[in-house]
């Protein structure tokens, strides 16, 4: 379906939006690729040492830095206020690695969650279980599980037609008015992508936060971080990831019960009003990449000791671990406690 002067949908036009959204993405940009960059060698000491995290932190940090070596494109993107002038090839790509990374990150998230909630829980049960070998074939399922599905849907994604002739623009992931098959896959992705992946994150952490806090050899100061670190975890979550698919899952349904789909009905008068919020929501979900090294590893005690070595060539002995694992009566091979 070519969108054509007398069917246009949304109509996106100069605006400072343009300039806030550059903004936001040259500032992922720029804190992504240092603070990946900066935690590359202690996370990569710790995959060294089969740090059963390391190897969850090293496949997340791959999937950022992929994705970050994309963002100049879409700067490049709202720097000309939404004309895609580079081609629908780069497009493709650039649009592979933005939702590839997107779900890669989310699912390692929760294999983090779920490794850290064993070995919290369980630690006796689960240590004869637990090997590097492991942490990999579970990193390698959900890179081909994610990277599969997504170039099935580029296939068949018609990209070309995403093109406004009355503003001379070439859009990159913003055809409107949605089709049937797209809006249908989007439901997918908010319950498997993102509502599914919640509920794991919220109940291992709930199982965390029991456990930990009936432990009598864990300090106070060791239970107020993890209580911190546990909401914290959820909390941006849900920042990054959260307005999305809500938004998503609102347009999708939207859509399915409009009547009128054409210039100027109910469902384009909607998407016109809720571009805006929508293009906002999906920048917030590029800040993962800021996030991720922030979160997992600054906060993780074996890895920030590690960091500190190579920045300040000072060592210190983490402790708070060391207690972790003395009141499960178990010991994990993973030197951080998330």
């Amino acid at each position: 379906m070519n969108v054509t002067n007398s069917t246009v949908c949304v109509k996106i036009g100069e605006s400072a939006f343009s300039d806030f959204l550059m903004s936001v993405y040259i500032l992922a940009f720029i804190f992504g690729l240092i603070f990946n960059v900066l935690t590359l060698f202690p996370i990569i000491h710790q995959v060294r040492q089969q740090n059963i995290l390391g190897i969850f932190l090293l496949s997340l940090s791959i999937s950022d830095m992929l994705f970050i070596c994309t963002m100049p494109l879409w700067i490049n993107y709202y720097r000309h206020d939404h004309n895609w002038k580079l081609g629908a090839a780069s497009c493709s790509v650039a649009g592979f690695f933005y939702y590839s990374n997107m779900y890669i990150s989310i699912y390692l998230l929760c294999c983090i969650s779920v490794d850290r909630c064993l070995v919290v829980c369980y630690p006796l049960h689960f240590k004869a279980h637990r090997s590097s070998h492991y942490a990999w074939v579970q990193c390698a399922v959900v890179y081909i599980l994610t990277v599969a599905l997504h170039i099935f849907v580029l296939i068949y994604d018609n990209l070309k037609d995403a093109h406004d002739d009355e503003n001379s623009l070439d859009r990159c992931y913003e055809k409107y008015p949605m089709e049937k098959p797209v809006a249908m896959f989007n439901l997918l992705r908010v319950g498997f992508g993102f509502l599914l992946p919640l509920l794991v994150l919220a109940v291992s952490y709930w199982r965390v936060l029991a456990t930990v806090g009936q432990s009598p050899g864990l300090s106070a100061q060791a239970k107020r971080k993890v209580r911190l670190l546990s909401f914290g975890v959820i909390g941006i979550f849900s920042f990054c990831f959260a307005p999305y698919h809500i938004l998503l899952l609102i347009r999708s349904l939207v859509f399915y019960n409009a009547s009128d789909h054409t210039a100027g009905g109910s469902y384009c008068q909607f998407e016109q009003k809720t571009h805006f919020y929508f293009s906002c929501t999906l920048a917030m979900s590029s800040l993962n990449s800021v996030v991720d090294p922030v979160l997992y590893v600054l906060v993780t005690n074996g890895l920030k000791e590690k960091l500190k070595v190579c920045c300040k060539k000072q060592e210190r002995i983490p402790t708070e671990d060391r207690a972790l694992t003395a009141s499960n009566k178990g010991k994990s091979n993973s030197s951080g406690f998330i």
